[in-house]
């Protein structure tokens, strides 16, 4: 239960930061216009008139659309990851269904091809992803 409890606390803070950071988001300037803003500013010709304060704002804007991207990107990462799990879990249905299929037609017959009656084994098909 603990554990559970523990699970829940993390999820909560995480989606807590991600609130924090979609709200950050909305006050700032779109990423492009964002670097376009920094490479303005900080050309040679320009770099002399441009105050520390705003400077100190454009590295904040850069770091929360650096935590909005990583955290995006985290979040479409465990997607595919969640989607792949359930697809492996449907091949392992599916694998087990074609099995019991294939147990069922063979039944109690034996293999009488000209292979086997040498005592040559069809190869074994090795297991890809354990």
């Amino acid at each position: 239960m603990t554990n559970i409890i523990d699970r829940y606390g993390i999820q909560h803070a995480c989606e807590l930061r991600s609130l924090d950071l979609a709200e950050k988001t909305r006050s700032y300037l779109p990423h492009n216009e964002l670097l376009e803003s920094v490479k303005s500013n900080l050309e040679e010709s320009n770099v002399d008139n441009v105050s520390v304060d705003s400077l100190i704002s454009l590295e904040d804007q850069l770091e929360t659309a650096l935590s909005a991207t990583r955290a995006r990107k985290t979040e479409l990462t465990m997607e595919f990851v969640k989607m792949l799990q359930e697809k492996e879990e449907l091949l392992r249905e599916e694998n087990l269904v074609l099995a019991s299929q294939i147990g069922k037609t063979n039944g109690g017959r034996q293999n009488n091809s000209p292979a086997n009656s040498f005592g040559i084994n069809p190869p074994e098909t090795l297991p890809l992803l354990k």
